[in-house]
């Protein structure tokens, strides 16, 4: 089973290209899982709690629940608008939830993981933290990535997090694949050095803050957001859950035989994802052999600059697919951005990419095939009986690119998948431009030759629809009605073979599926301040 979670969003504000992205990339990556033939889980949601939450409620005038509801409902129209289809959605006001982390607080408190103490020092609003010497920058002061901070004396309860840190740096180390790629993994080493005796306070008394899950053996205190927050990925995977719960059955979907993954954004790799979480379920009992691996996605940036509200230029997901199309915003999602790295988000070249990669060369290759196929042999595909160099050269060509596209997508390069078929879509258009098959259809005598160029490249379009459809579902369905082989796109890489198209197939009637964006008429969609 491959278990597929992303950082669940926090319900304090609008949804933003970055979660648009990652939520894009982990629907491309659980559909072509599927296309392998394997059986896979994809849990997202949203996070509920937290004092952030709280004060923009009474600032609003309404009750922190209701606040959510809204909030969450904008990223649940957005998930559908982008085609982004999850099997599990975690909500971390839903009562399972809440009894699972009492659970595990009640199971931690009985092994000692957690103690009571008096604290006083610096505490970032907006990060929900304490803070210490170290987060101060080169002048002494608390940067603006902290938002306010002031100065707290308070109780709280701890979670021993100095008596793991000396396992997860070994866990790190020995382990390649713990953390995605494998620069982040030595960021999170260098934060283990410069903070190895640190402690998690994990509990806000209630008098600060009462929106968050209470601790059941001391209740006048409630649970930190990051610590209720992470357990979405288990408790929503039906740890300790009742046997009638509705939810998945948690030794099937958290294996060792491949360990979860979870696809992050490099701003809660440390402390939250890979300092907490791998800590806290190390206290909970889960072995190596089990802890997920994490994927850890960069910022999309605008000419260098992170976006943010004070700037205003945060981009806006949902106008941007109002403006150019769903199918266009998810290419240029994943096709523009190294996995792991930051990348410039530019309208302008998401308009390039879909006119020059799918409206030019994809487009080109599907309106030439089909056409022509119609035009020439009545939309009938007939085998090829004798090859020549040329029509082996393409069939090599996709053997190549469908090689390569799987070795980029097993390593989590959606990107360089792409690549791998663009190259053999480049390859269809050149062999069509050298074996005229407009030539060809003039003399009756060559019509073997004709039938067998325009086989090549109807069979090239069934492939990349195929190898297409993690990204571009909508797109592959359309195309596969055309090929007139409407169960194309739930063929698994492991049945594409050269003949996928049977002998005397009869195509459908082709229209474009990739019409050109027209720039005049579009205009990027930013926020305003």
């Amino acid at each position: 089973m491959f278990y597929l979670t992303t950082a669940i969003d926090y319900t304090n504000g609008k949804p933003h290209i970055g979660h648009a992205y990652e939520k894009v990339l982990a629907d491309v990556l659980i559909r072509y899982r599927r296309l392998c033939g394997d059986e896979a889980y994809f849990l997202t949601g949203v996070d509920q709690h937290g004092q952030k939450v709280q004060q923009t409620a009474d600032k609003e005038g309404i009750a922190p629940a209701e606040f959510v509801a809204r909030v969450t409902q904008s990223f649940l129209d957005l998930w559908q608008k982008l085609g982004v289809h999850y099997d599990g959605w975690a909500a971390t006001t839903d009562p399972r939830h809440k009894a699972c982390v009492q659970a595990i607080l009640g199971d931690l408190n009985d092994k000692g993981q957690l103690y009571k103490k008096p604290h006083s020092g610096h505490y970032s609003v907006r990060q929900e933290q304490f803070l210490t010497d170290r987060d101060r920058d080169a002048s002494g002061s608390f940067g603006p990535e902290w938002g306010e901070v002031v100065e707290l004396v308070e109780e709280n309860w701890y979670f021993r997090l100095s008596e793991h840190t000396a396992w997860l740096r070994n866990y790190l180390e020995s382990t390649a694949d713990s953390v995605l790629p494998a620069f982040r993994k030595a960021e999170l080493l260098n934060a283990l050095e410069r903070n190895p005796d640190t402690d998690l306070c994990m509990s806000r008394p209630k008098e600060r803050l009462h929106w968050g899950i209470e601790i059941p053996f001391d209740t006048d205190f409630v649970t930190y957001v990051w610590f209720d927050a992470l357990i979405n990925y288990v408790s929503f995977a039906g740890y300790q859950a009742a046997a009638d719960s509705g939810l998945p059955d948690f030794d099937t979907l958290w294996t060792s035989d491949e360990r979860p993954l979870h696809i992050i954004g490099k701003d809660i790799l440390v402390p939250a994802h890979g300092i907490y979480w791998l800590c806290m379920l190390h206290a909970m009992g889960i072995p190596d052999e089990r802890m997920p691996r994490l994927l850890v996605h960069g910022w999309w940036n605008i000419r260098g600059e992170k976006m943010s509200k004070s700037l205003g230029n945060i981009i806006d997901p949902d106008a941007l697919a109002e403006a150019f199309g769903v199918e266009a915003l998810r290419y240029y999602l994943v096709r523009d951005i190294v996995t792991g790295r930051d990348s410039d988000f530019d309208v302008e070249r998401l308009v390039m990419l879909f006119n020059t990669e799918l409206a030019n060369e994809l487009g080109n290759l599907c309106n030439r095939a089909l056409n022509m196929s119609q035009r020439y042999t009545g939309g009938a595909i007939t085998r090829g009986r004798t090859f020549h160099d040329a029509d082996l050269a393409l069939q090599q060509s996709l053997a190549d690119s469908t090689a390569a596209y799987r070795e980029a997508m097993d390593a989590f390069e959606v990107s360089k998948g792409l690549e791998a078929i663009g190259r053999h879509v480049v390859h269809c258009n050149q062999y069509a431009e050298r074996m005229k098959p407009w030539e060809l259809a003039k003399d009756p005598e060559k019509s073997a030759r004709l039938a067998t160029v325009l086989q090549h490249l109807v069979e090239s379009v069934a492939h990349c629809t195929v190898l297409l459809s993690p990204v571009l579902p909508a797109a592959a369905a359309k195309l596969a009605s055309q090929l007139n082989l409407p169960g194309l796109t739930e063929t698994g890489l492991g049945e594409l073979y050269w003949g996928l198209i049977p002998d005397g197939h009869v195509i459908g009637k082709p229209a474009p599926v990739f019409p050109r964006i027209i720039v005049e008429e579009k205009k990027p969609a930013v926020e305003s301040k």
